[in-house]
Order: structure tokens, then C-alpha cells, then sequence
């Protein structure tokens, strides 16, 4: 296939470009930059199969151009992070939902599979756990700017469905629960970035709010391997589908976890949320996924656990240098294997 993924330079974004070509396919990035990095896509280049473009999502005729010589899109371009969407609410409403409107009236014109890219946060203030895909969504009031992230994600949903129903575009939903693993980055919040980074430096490791929120944390080779299977199955059209792990752990207790493995004498420091991201703030007290529907679409299983996630993330963060191979060259993460090779 020759795939575009808008948003490649980014975190999920360039892991799936170096599975989709490590499996043989051209794929064509188109990011800005906003958030995305080319220090993620820069071993992408010696790939005969690969290209990429600075531009944003929502420059339309760009991505007509883009759409007309691609095969599938995996619409991951999206204003992310806590910070970030507290930081500039104009901004990520507008592209998410912008960005959005053009990927898919674009993708309808030629009725290329879109897979949009949407988030757990759509669950907002949701009591019946875990999280299904046909549960109801209960988002908090509009003062809250925490929920227009979350809103403008579901607008994203609601326009996918509606383009396949009223115009049989094939689309897939899928909603990510926090993706963890390389490259990805502290600065927007990332809590497991954030932790390890402190914990690595010695810093107070910092917990906003009790602690006690849960969330649930998946490997990002999970994540990519989830993708491909989705495309791959005829009856993913037209559906939602929760991409995430299953297990779930309070953030105390990652912090926890986080000191421990590294060896670290930071102490926990815990900062009400309103001091960090001012009283338009609102958290979930817990995020965890029913992944039954992706099972059951594709036999998928997390090969990764949080002890391993962190392992590995540790290993990503740490100031030592990794071994070097017989050829000298560092160790990078392998898609198709999932592991680190020389």
C-alpha cells in the first residue's frame, strides 16, 4: 500500500511509519511540526518507499494533493497534551476539528479508508467501568477548557461516522488510551516521560492532584500493531474501537514504581491540579479500556506489561550511552520484532 499518515512526525505517528515500512509499504508523512519532530522520522529517510512534507492538515489543497497518491490515511494530526490544550484552547479546537473536516471530505472524494485518530478522553466523567465503546458519554461543562479537547475529538468521531453513513467513506474510529514508549515527549505533559525524567535527575517527582486518578498504559508497538490489524479486517468499517491495555494503576503508584526502578531518592511531591493548569481544570478520576471489541475484531493481546513499559521507557530516558554493536552503531527499536536490535 502507499499510506499517508498526517501527524508522522509525531510519536504514534512515526512508529507506524517505520512498521509500515518495514512490512514493505510507501508511506508519505505530512506534519508541521507543531509537535511532531524530524529528530523522530530522520532513520525514515533512507527508506526508497518513504517521503514527507511540512505543511498543516489544514491546508486542503496539500492534502488533496497527498490524498491523491495514497492508498489509505491514518489521520493522527491533533493539538496534544495536557499543557498544550490548556495553553491554547482556540488552537486545538480548531485543528482538531479543522484539520479534521478536510482529511475526510478529501478521503470521500476518492473513498480511501480513513483511520481517525480519537482519545480515551471522549469518556470524560464516565462512572461504568471499564470503558466500552457503547457507553454513554458524560463530558463536563464548557467552563472547564480540560473538555474541549474531549468535545472536539467527538465532533472528530461524529463527522467520520457521518461521512460512512451518508457517504459510504470507509472510516475507522479508534480511541487511544495513553500510548507510552520512544520519542515521546515530557514536554506536553506526558506523565511517564515526565516521571522518569525527574526520577533520572533526582527532581521531586511531581503528581498533580491525590494520586489516586487510575489510568492504563500500553506499549506503542501495541498501539501500531492494533492499526495494521484494524485495516486489514473488513469489519472494522464503520466502528469505534478502544486501543489501549486493560491493567490499570493510580498515578501515586506509577510514581512509585517509577523510584524504584530507577533507583532514584526523589521524593514525591504532590501539586493540587489548579496550580498547575489554573481552576478551568477538571481530571478523570479513572481511565480504563474494555478492549473486547479489538479482540474480538482482531485477536489482538498487549505483549507489553507496565513493568516492561517502564523498563524500556527508563532505558529511552537514560543519560548513560546505550552498548554499542560490533558495527558501532546505537541500538534502535525494532517494529516488526518489537525489540531492541542492532
Amino acid at each position: 500500500m502507499r499510506v499517508l499518515i498526517t501527524g508522522g512526525a509525531g510519536f504514534i505517528g512515526s512508529h507506524l511509519a517505520e512498521a509500515l515500512l518495514e512490512r514493505g509499504d510507501e508511506v508519505v508523512i505530512l506534519d508541521d511540526l507543531s509537535t511532531g519532530s524530524l529528530q523522530n522520522i530522520a532513520d525514515l529517510t533512507m527508506w526508497p518507499g518513504f517521503s514527507f512534507t511540512i505543511g498543516s492538515v489544514t491546508h486542503e489543497p496539500l492534502v488533496a494533493d497527498l490524498m491523491d497518491q495514497c492508498d489509505v490515511v491514518f489521520h493522527l494530526a491533533a493539538a496534544v497534551g495536557v499543557r498544550l490544550v490548556m495553553n491554547a484552547p482556540v488552537h486545538t479546537i480548531e485543528t482538531n476539528v479543522g484539520g479534521t473536516e478536510v482529511v475526510l471530505r478529501q478521503a470521500a472524494r476518492r473513498k480511501k479508508l480513513a483511520v481517525v485518530a480519537s482519545t480515551s478522553e471522549v469518556y470524560g466523567k464516565g462512572t461504568v467501568f471499564p470503558f466500552r465503546e457503547d457507553a454513554d458519554l458524560v463530558l463536563g461543562q464548557p467552563t472547564k477548557t480540560r473538555w474541549g479537547y474531549a468535545t472536539s475529538k467527538l465532533i472528530d468521531e461524529f463527522l467520520a461516522l457521518a461521512y460512512w453513513q451518508e457517504q459510504q467513506l470507509p472510516v475507522i474510529v479508534v480511541r487511544f488510551f495513553n500510548t507510552v514508549g520512544p520519542r515521546q515527549s515530557e514536554r506536553y505533559g506526558m506523565v511517564i516521560p515526565n516521571f522518569v525524567r525527574q526520577a533520572l535527575a533526582g527532581e521531586p517527582v511531581t503528581v498533580h492532584g491525590t494520586g489516586l486518578q487510575t489510568r492504563s498504559f500500553t506499549w506503542v508497538g501495541d498501539v501500531v500493531w492494533a492499526l495494521l490489524a484494524l485495516i486489514a479486517e473488513p469489519r472494522s468499517i464503520g466502528e469505534v474501537v478502544n486501543i489501549g491495555n486493560g491493567a490499570e494503576v493510580s498515578i501515586r503508584q506509577l510514581a512509585e514504581m517509577v523510584i524504584a526502578k530507577t533507583g532514584s531518592t526523589s521524593p514525591i511531591r504532590f501539586v493540587p491540579h489548579h496550580e498547575v493548569f489554573g481552576h478551568n481544570f477538571e481530571d478523570m478520576s479513572r481511565r480504563v479500556p474494555d478492549i473486547g471489541k479489538l479482540q474480538q475484531l482482531t485477536g489482538y493481546k498487549p505483549r507489553v506489561n507496565l513493568d516492561e513499559i517502564l523498563d524500556r521507557v527508563i532505558d529511552y530516558w537514560s543519560p548513560e550511552p546505550p552498548p554499542l554493536g560490533s558495527s558501532g552503531e546505537v541500538p534502535f527499536w525494532h517494529p516488526s520484532t518489537d525489540l531492541y536490535v542492532h
